[in-house]
Order: structure tokens, then sequence, then C-alpha cells
């Protein structure tokens, strides 16, 4: 049989194909096809248009610079950072605006990226932190089920106004605070001591100082009888761990920070970091070894008193100590990043404890109370018995609850602890260790002293007043 030859091959279930026909992917071969399929028109048919998946746009956002920990951690430094949504220069958004320094503008990308050390770096680090602050408490309750925004103070349905940030709002003071008349955070700065030549140093350029103070103004919003001097000393002491407590878990909701962290302890909590020490820089300046405080220590109620800056310490040494366990416990390094597993336990730790704050008492909330309520949450949550443990005995270690029964046995869930260690009747807050926010004026009762002195100045003029009147 000669090569010009064609050998059909029948087939029923299809149309018959020429002998040695080898199928190409080209155009001759794909409209070979399209003629010989079974059902084919003669025509060409018309071509199928895909229908697409709709996908979502991607939010606007911002790239900023910023000190990712305190500027005297190098091992961290400056990095970039993206804040999603819109910002307006200033930097400013619904929520927070930046005042008291020149507004900064956008570049033609809608980034805010600043040189170091300038004015307006300050301003827009500063910015950034208090943000990222407020959208990490934000998430925390969402992934908790309740996603509604975090007001400051003085929101309601008839007023929105958003925070005020002065990065550089106390010149030549050594200090930050949140006052809430002014709906503000303001920051200081100052010459540190016995530097040659003379150094100055911008409280607003720590994470730690800005979160903090950010974290007062947050837990303002959330329980505004907690931040008086006339409170219980535990319920000040929890308003001042709050702002450390803050920091820690900023620092924890960046991969970045994460994996410094995990690098330098090798995945153990205990060793020295600087996610447990407390804006170190201040801390130098004022001639301490590890920043203003340190969240990885082992006081107990009974060795602190009413100092309310020694008492947080007692609260944030409790819940650094169970966000280790907690971390140690869900290691799997064979199967899972130790990163990630770092990262996940402190998403979980900040929702558990806000939740709990959230529903502990409006006035004179104890340490106990805020541990009973991480105890119903967490079993809530479906969580192992070993998180309830680990609660339930870091606090009583701590001298918070006591434990009816012992350590090594598993905490019944819906069992309240009783507190150990409390508040005398009629106990003072001292409060003379403590940050700018619960220093200030404002929240120690300072009007009202000042109120009773013009009474008393006022009632002793009255009587002469009104002998004198009676004498015309």
């Amino acid at each position: 049989m000669s090569r010009e030859e064609i050998v059909l091959i029948e087939d029923e279930s299809c149309p018959s194909v020429p002998a040695g026909y080898v199928p190409t992917p080209t155009n001759a071969y794909a409209e070979f096809r399209r003629r010989t399929r079974p059902g084919a028109s003669a025509g060409p048919g018309p071509i199928p248009v895909p229908i697409p998946i709709p996908i979502p746009l991607p939010l606007p956002g911002s790239r900023v610079l910023v000190w990712k920990q305190d500027p005297s951690v190098a091992e961290i430094g400056i990095r970039k950072a993206y804040l999603p949504g819109h910002l307006l220069a200033g930097p400013r958004d619904a929520r927070v605006t930046s005042q008291g320094l020149a507004p900064v503008t956008p570049n033609a990308m809608s980034d805010f990226i600043q040189a170091p050390g300038t004015d307006s770096f300050d301003a827009v680090h500063t910015f950034a932190v208090v943000r990222q602050t407020l959208t990490m408490y934000q998430r925390a309750l969402a992934s908790g089920g309740s996603p509604a925004p975090l007001p400051w103070q003085w929101n309601s349905a008839t007023n929105t106004d958003p925070l005020n940030v002065f990065a550089h709002g106390l010149p030549n003071t050594m200090n930050a605070f949140y006052q809430r008349s002014a709906k503000a955070l303001k920051f200081g700065d100052f010459i540190r001591p016995g530097s040659t030549p003379p150094a100055r140093i911008f409280t607003c350029r720590s994470l730690d100082i800005v979160s903090h103070e950010c974290g007062h103004a947050i837990l303002d919003g959330l329980k505004p009888n907690w931040i008086t001097s006339s409170a219980t000393p535990q319920t000040g002491g929890l308003h001042e761990s709050f702002g450390d407590l803050t920091a820690i878990f900023l620092a924890l909701s960046q991969m970045d920070q994460v994996e410094a962290i995990i690098a330098q302890t090798k995945s153990n909590l205990h060793d020295k970091t600087f996610l447990s020490d407390m804006a170190e820089e201040f801390g130098l300046a004022l001639g301490r070894t590890n920043g203003l405080r340190n969240a990885d220590n082992d006081l107990r109620l009974s060795d602190v008193g009413t100092e309310v800056h020694a008492i947080s310490q007692v609260f944030t040494g409790a819940i650094y100590d169970i966000l280790a366990d907690i971390f140690a416990f869900e290691l799997r390094t064979s199967i899972r990043d130790d990163a990630k597993t770092l990262y996940d336990t402190g998403q979980y730790v900040v929702s558990l404890l806000l939740r709990a704050i959230i529903a502990a008492p409006a006035v004179n909330a104890t340490f106990a109370d805020v541990a009973n309520q991480m105890l119903n949450i967490a079993a809530a949550d479906g969580k192992p018995v070993q998180y309830r443990n680990f609660i339930r005995n870091r606090f009583t270690v701590r001298q918070v609850v006591v434990s009816p029964v012992p350590l090594t046995a598993n905490h019944k869930e819906g069992h309240a602890l009783a507190a150990a260690v409390t508040d005398t009747p009629g106990a003072v807050q001292n409060r003379r260790g403590c940050c700018g926010t619960m220093t200030h004026s404002e929240y120690n009762h300072a009007d009202e002293s000042l109120d009773d002195e013009l009474k008393q100045l006022r009632s002793s003029l009255e009587p002469k007043a009104e002998k004198k009147r009676v004498g015309r």
C-alpha cells in the first residue's frame, strides 16, 4: 500500500480518523478536532467566554517607616510597615490624627516615607503605632466574636471625635501621658542626663511607650471608672499593667518581631528578650538595667503594697507566664514553625485578656475578677484544660487567687476562685512610680481638691459679707 493511500479506522463512537495521524497542539489540529467531534456544526461555533470569579479589590493603604521596637533595640531598628485603609495628610484617619507638628503629605504612591530623626518621621511613626494598637485590639475583639469598633471614652452617637496624637507635645519633659479632657496622647522629650554631647531622647520614638499610653486610652474607653485614683489599688494596677501588656501584644502581632524573639531566645520566652523589657532607652537614661519595667518577673501581691506601679507588675508577670506556658504547650517544631506558634499564641492571649477585662466589674475590679473571667472564657472557647490550669496556677503563685485543689490537678470548669491577697478596706492608691497618665492631675482629683479649697474660701467670706450688709 502506498503512502498516499489512506487507511480508515472504523469506530462506532467517533468519526473515522486517518491511520498514523499524530495530534499536535497546533491550530490545524484544533480545527480538525472541531470539525470531526460528534455533533459539531459545519460552521465555526461561538467561543465560550469564561465567567470571572469575583475577587475583592485590595484595600487602599500606605507604607510607613517606623521604629519597630524601642530605639535601643538595634536588632529590630527601623523598618517599613503597611497601614491598610485611607490615610490623609497629617497623617490622620477617622479615629486617630497627628497634631502639633507640620502635616505630613503622602507621596504619589500614598505612602508616608520620611527620613528618620526628623519631625515628619516622628509624626508618622507615632501615628502609625497608635493606629496599629487600635487595629490590634479591634481584631482581637473580632476574633472573639465581637467585631465592633472600640470607642474612645468621649465617643457617642453624636461625638465621633478622634484621638489627637502629639508626638512632640511635652518639650523638655521626661514623661508621656493620655489626657481624656484633651482627647489626646502627648509625648515628651528630654536631654539624657550626663550625655556628652547632649543627646535628646524622644519618648514618641519608642513603640513600647507609644503603645503603653495608647493602651490607657483604649482601656479608658472600655472602663472609664478604672482610671481614677479613687478606685482600689488593684484596679489602678490593672490600668498600668494593661499599658505594659499592650506593648508586648503589639510586638507579638508583627511577624518580624516574633521571628526575632524566637531567634533571640531559642523559643524560650523566659530567656533574655526585648519582649519582656519595657522602654529600654528611657530606662537606661534613668540608670536602670532593663528598661522601665520587666514583665518576666516573680513578684507576688504580698511583695508590693499599694504602689500601683509595683502592683501592676504582679499582673503583668502572671500574664507573661501564661503566655509562655501556652506557647510551650502548643509548640510543634516538627510540623509548624515556632514563630507561627508564638504569633498565634499572642493573638489568642490578647483576645482572651481583652474579653476578660470587658466582662470584669465596671468599678473597683480586682485581679481575681479578671483571672476568673479568663478561666470562663478559655473554657467557653473550647481550649484544652491545660489552658485553665496555666491561668489558675500562675495567678495562684502570684497570690491573686486561692486554688482549692493541688496545682497538679485539673481546674474544674466553671469553678470561681476566691481572691487571695486583697486590698484592705479604704486602701488608697500610691501612684508615685507610675507613668504620666496615672500621675496626671486629671485622674487624681486635683480639680476636686481645688474646688474644696474654693468652697472653704467662700464659706469663710460669707459671714463677713453678711455682717457688713446687716451693719448698714
